[in-house]
């Protein structure tokens, strides 16, 4: 599967002018377990697939990783401010997340307490949809895909929700800014089974 998936999404993925130079320059994120995930994979594909410059309507970037011996928000926001300095000249806000962390402060933000999560892959069957559960990783001058749901939705520019952890209110408002960039997309509704 990771090779069709290399095959599938790896020259979209590599031609883009915002992932291409984190790729490139991935030694110099220097984190554990660390992945580019979600949204900015996602909506690089649906501007290939809908015929859209490659940079269309992403305004952030995802790096997650996994480091359980500092659960410090300090930590992570000076990951976060040497990675944004680093790729400074790219026109994306670059957000820096340790995927260890998200139960401390989840429910503060969203209402409702999540378990801890055991690594990045952990997180990543927990995103908002199935065409968002993806993650990338440079390794040995290719790219290692994490996708649990597959690619299907991703490649034929379908919304399904994840309802593992996310709420309707919170799915729909996800569906609402993604519309107004993609409106080809095929949203399935919360309800639909």
């Amino acid at each position: 599967m990771g090779n069709d998936m290399y095959r599938e999404l790896g020259p979209t993925i590599l031609a883009s002018p915002l992932l291409r130079p984190i790729i490139d320059a991935w030694d110099k994120l220097s984190l554990p377990d660390c992945w580019m995930v979600a949204g900015a994979i996602a909506q690089t594909v649906w501007n290939e697939t809908f015929g859209l410059p490659s940079a269309h309507g992403i305004s952030d970037l995802d790096i997650v990783y996994f480091d359980g011996d500092d659960l410090s928000e300090r930590g992570e926001a000076q990951h976060a401010a040497r990675i944004r300095a680093t790729f400074a000249h790219l026109p994306v806000w670059i957000d820096v997340k340790n995927q260890a962390r998200v139960h401390t402060w989840y429910q503060d933000k969203f209402g409702y307490p999540v378990l801890p999560y055991t690594s990045t892959a952990d997180a990543i069957t927990s995103f908002p949809t199935t065409a968002t559960a993806i993650g990338l990783q440079p390794t040995n001058g290719s790219l290692v895909f994490d996708a649990p749901f597959g690619i299907d939705d991703l490649m034929a520019g379908v919304v399904r929700p994840n309802r593992k952890q996310i709420t309707r209110a919170i799915y729909e408002a996800k569906v609402h800014r993604w519309l107004a960039h993609w409106p080809l997309l095929a949203v399935l509704p919360w309800d639909e089974p």
